[in-house]
């Protein structure tokens, strides 16, 4: 599907008086009201840094990008606005966004430490082969992930320090990390280490 039909998902879960499972679950529709907002927020304010714009823009054959997603995903509402607009800046990048828990259930083929970890984003050339996949959230937040795991944070803890951490970071930990893998010309080396993290 394409951006404006996983919208279109949000806006069906959210307004349908009995939605199927998981979101019959109370817990679940709430979280997909506050990423509905927090999409909603990035799609507004969030800016690609002007190196990472070159870079995409440099891109000169076509791609396919594939977004395995699902509204519910906390990490999905921080990240997925972010490579929406990415993925407009060059009309060779073909966007297609798939469900996880939906057909053709491509995350089985992208498990993150044996794990289904959303959103996974897929790039392939023109001939379907893959360029790289990249997933499921920035390494400074995997970092602070772990680091209140080990702790023994309660879980809905983590959660808030995780959503801080996309606020403060308003997507350029994400676009430094894509800005260094293959298949994103480095079309102005000298400033590589530009993004801040």
């Amino acid at each position: 599907m394409d951006f404006n039909t996983y919208l279109l998902q949000f806006d069906e879960i959210l307004n349908n008086p009995n939605p199927s499972a998981p979101y019959n679950d109370p817990a679940f529709m709430e979280f997909t009201k506050l990423n509905r907002a927090r999409l909603n927020r990035w799609l507004k304010q969030g800016t690609i840094h002007a190196e990472l714009e070159a870079h995409i823009k440099g891109i000169n054959k076509t791609q396919s990008w594939i977004i395995i997603t699902e509204p519910w995903c906390g990490d999905a509402a921080h990240i997925v606005p972010f490579i929406h607009l990415i993925t407009k800046l060059n009309p060779l990048i073909h966007a297609n966004y798939e469900l996880r828990d939906a057909p053709p259930f491509r995350i089985e083929k992208y498990l993150t430490h044996g794990s289904k970890s959303i959103p996974i984003l897929i790039v392939q050339d023109e001939k379907g082969n893959d360029i790289f996949h990249w997933g499921s959230r920035p390494e400074p937040a995997n970092k602070l992930y772990d680091e209140l795991k080990k702790k023994g944070t309660p879980i809905d803890e983590i959660k808030i320090e995780l959503q801080n951490w996309y606020n403060a970071n308003k997507g350029m930990a994400l676009q430094q990390e894509l800005m260094a893998l293959p298949g994103v010309p480095n079309t102005h080396p000298e400033y590589s280490n530009a993004i801040p993290k």
